[in-house]
């Protein structure tokens, strides 16, 4: 039975075609947050009932917001577990019932896990990366003005967590948008010195289906995104230059 000296986490396991609701009824303390919470119960597997139960499957590496693999919906919000604090959450809600549930954009795995491959893909669909013609030294790199290192570190920041394509009302089973966090990583690379030189290549790819025209501009992605990438800017930023890169295309203008 809940006192005011426990909460309750109802969580939303299973794997695909076989989903359920369980609950657990867990001690209240001043710093836990949602991933301490999952390995109390890791250690513990006793739902409310008091049944032993399989321990709930889910996915986290460095504890500290900045891998990405703990993302989830608490309380029906895309968020990462590790920085996701109990006390916090019950304060915000005014319940001590807290809700988990796997991400629905991505395939379920088991329990609270997804596969988030797709992200990765469309990394690779978008070359987000910058090339190099061999491993030798060749000294300093091109010198980048303030305002641009500005832009480039806050893309920098984003995890592949999946929170803003959870949020997109675009990325759906009906929908081929790549999602806001490839276009962001385009803004990046394509800012890059070097990575520009690449720059026509991923413009075109944004020109395909799937691509910027895919964005419905709701702007949730920079609402629930955790390192607070200017997300939207970076896709107005990639539709100004999906224009002229198709003017220049149509006139067959040099880059």
């Amino acid at each position: 039975m809940e006192t005011k000296n426990s909460y309750i986490l109802r969580i939303y396991r299973g794997h695909p075609g076989n989903q359920y609701w369980e609950e657990f009824e867990l001690e209240r303390k001043p710093t836990t947050n949602i991933i301490s919470a999952l390995f109390e119960i890791q250690r513990h597997p006793i739902n409310r009932q008091g049944q032993k139960v399989t321990p709930v499957v889910w996915e986290s590496g460095c504890l500290e917001e900045v891998c990405g693999a703990c993302s989830m919906l608490v309380n029906g919000k895309p968020r990462q577990a590790c920085t996701a604090i109990v006390e916090l959450i019950i304060a915000e809600s005014g319940s001590t019932t807290i809700t988990l549930a796997p991400f629905s954009k991505f395939p379920l795995i088991r329990d609270l896990m997804v596969d988030r491959t797709r992200m990765f893909e469309n990394l690779k669909e978008v070359f987000a990366w910058i090339e190099a013609d061999d491993s030798r030294d060749a000294g300093a790199g091109p010198k980048i003005a303030p305002e641009k290192q500005e832009v480039m570190y806050s893309l920098s920041k984003c995890m592949t967590c999946g929170c803003c394509m959870e949020a997109c009302p675009q990325v759906n089973d009906h929908s081929k948008f790549i999602g806001p966090a490839s276009i962001g990583q385009v803004r990046l690379f394509n800012t890059h010195p070097v990575g520009s030189f690449q720059k026509p290549k991923r413009l075109h790819v944004m020109m395909q289906e799937g691509g910027i025209g895919g964005c419905g501009n709701a702007q949730n992605c920079v609402r629930v995104c955790p390192k607070n990438i200017p997300l939207t800017d970076a896709i107005a930023a990639i539709g100004r230059d999906v224009t002229l890169q198709a003017i220049k295309d149509l006139f067959s203008l040099p880059d």
